[in-house]
């Protein structure tokens, strides 16, 4: 198995994690272990008020997965239990995690990749990369979610023309089928992330997590369980101090001061 870098860096509220396993960033299990240590990290620092992903250099963001870990696992059950359950336990914890979470692909986005962005909550593609799902070319498909998260994203029909041709689309596509939420120009991704980040980081956290887990939901329950669910979020966020502090500046003609704790700089790299 090739080892496999993650990094992660805290600074000013904001953790940017970084896959770096040159040249494509390639997912494999130590990368798995990696995001997962990374997000360990990220939920017990309450300085954290966004996440940010994104791949090391300007080649990709992820290409895929490892196609070198596949021969192993020829037989029945073994890439289940070897790759894609750990996958799907990390990916939806990635979709389900209680901070906003931005991917900004700075570079080809394909496969694992792309299963990867669409658990994040807000997508920036730069102008030049591809954005796609191969699987079909191997004989397999996306088995970590990218399946039932892309078609959430931008429909079934989409979805299908992505995943049964196997043939990759440009950012000003995606962004027209509503897969990403901004395009940036080349280099441009991070920055443009950072933007959405620095306004996030203006919004009350937990409305943030009780918003998201409501929208979340949309897909999962019935009308009357999502009014259920919506009611109950709303009481807890109309009754918090974050809504008595947005009323009081409101009132006050001021800006809501949501996050008094101070914040703090950490830098870390997972060597997995």
């Amino acid at each position: 198995m090739s080892s496999a870098h993650v990094r992660l860096t805290i600074t000013d509220g904001v953790a940017v994690v970084v896959f770096d396993n040159p040249p494509l960033h390639v997912w494999n299990a130590a990368m798995t272990r990696g995001l997962t240590e990374a997000l360990d990290t990220v939920e017990d620092d309450v300085s954290v008020g966004v996440v940010i992903l994104t791949g090391a250099g300007d080649r990709a963001f992820c290409a895929g997965s490892d196609i070198a870990e596949f021969a192993p696992m020829r037989a029945p059950g073994e890439a289940v239990a070897r790759k894609l359950r750990p996958q799907h336990e990390l990916f939806a914890r990635l979709a389900a995690f209680p901070r906003p979470v931005i991917a900004a692909l700075n570079g080809h986005t394909l496969g694992g990749g792309l299963e990867i962005a669409v658990c994040c909550d807000l997508i920036v593609a730069e102008e030049q990369i591809s954005i796609g799902s191969p699987e079909i070319r191997l004989g397999v498909f996306p088995s970590s979610g990218g399946t039932f998260r892309v078609a959430r994203r931008i429909g079934a029909g989409r979805a299908k023309e992505m995943q049964l041709l196997g043939e990759p689309v440009d950012a000003a596509t995606a962004l027209a089928w509503g897969l990403v939420n901004r395009v940036a120009p080349r280099g441009g991704a991070v920055a443009v992330a950072r933007e959405l980040a620095d306004v996030l980081l203006r919004r009350p956290p937990r409305s943030l997590a009780l918003c998201k887990s409501v929208i979340d939901a949309a897909h999962d329950l019935t009308e009357e369980e999502l009014i259920e669910r919506s009611l109950a979020a709303s009481d807890e966020a109309f009754t918090s101090a974050e809504s008595a502090e947005g009323v009081r500046a409101f009132l006050a003609k001021r800006a809501p001061d949501f996050r008094p704790a101070p914040v703090r700089s950490v830098e870390k790299e997972t060597h997995v």
